[in-house]
């Protein structure tokens, strides 16, 4: 049944008119679920059970807006007719009180309804390459390398390395990893783009700061359903893997590199020893970038819905600087800074992350409004 708000707003009204919708697909869900040909098709069966666990925290708002509004309709009903002063008291104390719970509940609800990016949930794909700074800067793609590490494992994500190419100081190049964990694209998102350093290099005997880059892409991972994949427009080829030397160096053909002929990406993989291996992670890997490139194209055409976003997210944007002889990290999308660079190598990402993320909550709530 429809909730007459108890707020004299249209737009609080349209809100909640939005959430009984919901809760109207709720009950739908609920159904169909129950539904006998609805268990003999486990896909389906699946696709409700997310879609219903995602409506639950609306529901659990709107059942306790409408628990409010009715708590509220009787504390005005006894503050209108109590016959002595004290009743009169307690019942305004309690009326005052239920405006703040609905208030805050409306709040909540404003958040709830904000559009969720549908790829929060996935697992991701994390591309590191160094940028401008030469040896200096495939250090630095090291260092950031071993922050998203470190900070997975923080968060109980399992990572693997799918491919790496070192330089000669004993940096990266290019290194690819996947993380898999609930949640992880919807945190480690908002580190894809440019990463500056400013540090003096252990290389540097007259103690002038130098200033790197690396740029970070993070995809998030996509399933075969998801492109569309015609093995024909892929070319593989094998080669030797290098490696440090042993009895197995280069006797077997276990590299991989795949070539999607269409879009002219090209994937290499060398980390494992087994060939099948290597072509299962470039294939995921090819998987992740196609699915990219798709995410971008149809970003591009929703232009309102980009600028919700904080920054770009685009490789070229510069998203921080990290000032190693000021101990300072600054996020350029935000305007943050924090005295604590030592502590965010080491994996302590979640203060950039939340503030980005509220930044961006801000904006959609902004636009919302």
């Amino acid at each position: 049944m429809p909730v007459n708000s108890p707020s004299d707003s249209a737009d609080s009204a349209a809100m909640w008119s939005r959430l009984e919708d919901v809760a109207e697909r709720f009950r739908e869900i609920e159904l169909e679920m129950s539904d006998p040909a609805t268990s003999s098709n486990p896909s389906r069966l699946q696709a409700l059970a997310r879609e219903h666990s995602s409506l639950q925290e609306k529901i659990g708002l709107l059942n306790a807006y409408r628990f409010a509004s009715d708590q509220l309709a009787q504390a005005r009903e006894v503050l209108d007719e109590a016959d002595d002063d004290e009743m009169r008291e307690l019942a305004q104390v309690e009326v005052n009180d239920l405006r703040e719970r609905i208030a805050e509940l409306e709040s909540d609800a404003r958040r709830a309804l904000l559009p969720r990016d549908p790829n929060d949930e996935r697992n991701v794909i994390v591309e590191i390459r160094a940028g401008a700074g030469g040896d200096e800067a495939g250090l630095w793609a090291a260092d950031l390398y071993r922050a998203y590490i470190r900070y997975a494992e923080t968060q109980r994500w399992r990572h693997d390395l799918l491919s790496m190419s070192e330089n000669a100081k004993g940096g990266f190049k290019e290194v690819i990893c996947q993380i898999e964990g609930n949640g992880a694209f919807s945190r480690l998102k908002y580190e894809s783009g440019v990463h500056r350093v400013q540090r003096v290099p252990e290389t540097e005997a007259q103690g002038r700061i130098h200033t790197s880059t690396a740029t970070v892409a993070v995809m998030p991972e996509a399933e075969e359903v998801d492109v569309d994949l015609d093995e024909s427009d892929i070319r593989l080829d094998l080669f030797h893997s290098g490696g440090a030397g042993g009895q197995n160096v280069n006797k077997v053909q276990t590299g991989v590199r795949l070539t999607h002929e269409p879009s002219g990406i090209v994937v290499t993989c060398t980390d494992e020893r087994s060939q099948l291996k290597n072509k299962l992670k470039a294939m995921s890997v090819l998987r992740a970038r196609l699915y990219e490139q798709q995410r971008r194209a149809a970003e591009q055409e929703r232009a309102d819905a980009r600028r919700s976003q904080v920054g770009s997210g685009d490789r070229s944007e510069k998203i921080r600087t990290y000032n190693f002889p000021e101990n300072r990290v600054t996020d350029h999308r935000i305007g943050l800074t924090r005295h604590d660079l030592v502590g965010t190598l080491d994996g302590n990402l979640d203060p950039l992350i939340d503030a980005a993320a509220t930044a961006e909550e801000a904006q959609l709530l902004a636009e919302a409004s």
